[in-house]
């Protein structure tokens, strides 16, 4: 009798296996007909269905296009969101000429010939702060086609931003307006400083975290000396810390940008491979320098005799930055070496170049690295182990050229994100800067948080005292 049992519950088992094997192959037979009958009715009902079911959405009308990846944007927690200040346009666009009609405070972005354009020279390598405030112009304007993902929105509530945005032009009023004119006994920028100090501090938006979710851009070395050490709780845009305290300014709270390049972009189908760049290491630039950048003249005696090394004397000034440029793309090596900071747009310059770069600056701190891995692309040597004889020369001729080309492949990679675009392009060096700040956040807001814990019960406390 049990062994009758045992037999009819097999049966049965096998019977309910049956049953679901045969249900989940119709299943599947079901849904590969169904795609094959779509592909060959594309108007049937059944089609139409398994669409919705099964298959992504692809039929946004291009007329709404725009209109919904603005949604999407804002609705796309990985968005920046930031908050810019209306401040006047002598503040900003307003250093550049640009004159204003009527209440305007900014140039109208859409029509581009509207837009001042920066000043050329070495004005241009620290132009940041124009960018990023173009950028967030066109994050406003729909028939500006910008990328959503890793980018920056402009909002227009400050309690619904990530970071609050100062559209100062710090390093342009430093350029144009820090000398002393006719009978000024201040300069134009110390007076622009003093008055954005003012302006800030008296903002509800400073005063609610004290400044520690602004963003500053103060990329050239000079610019904000005197506003500094009063904005020092910001989130600051900087080139390097060579001229800061690190109260004010430090890698734990503050972003490093790259410098715009001075030379000619060169394409990756134009990059001359290693056997067509004949010259082993280049540089070309500022000899005698302050500071840290006496290794300069160091290395010059010791590499100027080389005959396979170009070290010269260089300027941007007549045919400068083109004989740079050309310099470069034959180079399999450029040298980066400090000067009177620890960073210089000679890097950059190397790297749009495919110039494999050796850093040569124990103190500099490099933008993206949080990123990018600078050792897939350059070549680093202690300013220590530079300056001994033969040992730089002997490093560079002592990596082959398979070891090189890596490098330069890579270089051809990442040259994109060292490149400043209106409208901005994914992962080029607005878009970078914009992530930069969103890493920032956690660490900013865990700060923020923890200092807040008992600021309902202090400010209880205060009333109950009044």
């Amino acid at each position: 009798m049990i062994e009758v049992r045992k037999k009819m519950s097999e049966k049965s088992l096998l019977s309910s296996k049956f049953l679901f094997y045969t249900i989940t192959v119709s299943t599947l037979l079901f849904i590969v007909s169904s795609l094959f009958f779509l592909q060959r009715n594309e108007s049937s009902f059944t089609s139409s269905l398994v669409r919705k079911l099964i298959l992504p959405r692809t039929d946004i009308k291009n007329e709404d296009f725009g209109r919904q990846i603005d949604t999407l944007c804002h609705r796309n927690r990985d968005v920046l969101k930031v908050f810019m200040y209306g401040l006047p346009s002598e503040f900003h666009f307003g250093i550049l000429n640009w004159h204003k009609k009527g209440s305007e405070i900014w140039p109208n972005v859409k029509n581009i010939s509207t837009i001042p354009s920066y000043p050329g020279g070495l004005n241009r390598q620290h132009s940041v702060e124009y960018w990023l405030t173009l950028d967030l112009l066109a994050s406003e304007t729909p028939d500006i086609k910008r990328p959503c993902s890793s980018a920056a929105i402009r909002v227009k509530n400050s309690n619904e931003a990530d970071i609050v945005f100062v559209p100062f032009f710090a390093s342009l009023s430093y350029n144009r307006k820090s000398k002393l004119r006719g009978n000024e006994t201040i300069s134009g920028d110390r007076l622009l400083q003093e008055r954005l100090v003012e302006f800030l501090k008296s903002q509800d938006e400073w005063k609610r975290f004290d400044g520690k979710d602004h963003l500053i851009i103060a990329h050239h070395p000079n610019s904000l000396l005197y506003a500094r050490n009063f904005l020092g709780s910001a989130m600051f845009v900087l080139s390097d810390f060579g001229r800061y305290s690190s109260a004010v300014a430090n890698l734990e709270k503050d972003i490093i940008a790259p410098y715009l390049h001075l030379v000619k972009t060169v394409s990756n189908n134009e990059s001359a491979s290693f056997e067509k760049r004949p010259v082993l290491a280049y540089f070309q630039g500022a000899i005698y320098r302050k500071d840290g950048g006496t290794i300069r003249q160091e290395l010059y005696n010791l590499l100027k005799d080389e005959k396979d090394v170009h070290f010269a004397f260089g300027t941007v000034r007549g045919n400068g930055t083109k004989q740079t440029g050309k310099g470069m793309a034959s180079s399999k090596f450029c040298l980066n070496i400090a000067g009177d900071t620890p960073s210089s747009n000679r890097l950059f310059d190397a790297i749009v170049s495919h110039c494999v770069p050796v850093i040569i600056s124990d103190q500099i701190e490099l933008p993206f690295e949080d990123t990018l891995d600078y050792s897939g692309f350059s070549v680093f040597v202690h300013a220590s182990e530079a300056v001994k004889k033969g040992f730089l020369v002997n490093l560079l001729r002592g990596i082959t050229e398979d070891q090189w080309k890596k490098k330069w492949g890579r270089l051809k990679e990442v040259a994109g994100c060292f490149e400043y675009r209106f409208p901005s392009h994914p992962g080029d060096s607005v878009n970078m800067i914009w992530s930069a700040v969103s890493h920032k956040l956690s660490s900013l807001r865990f700060d923020v948080h923890r200092k807040n814990r008992y600021r309902r019960s202090e400010m209880f406390d205060r009333n109950r005292s009044s």
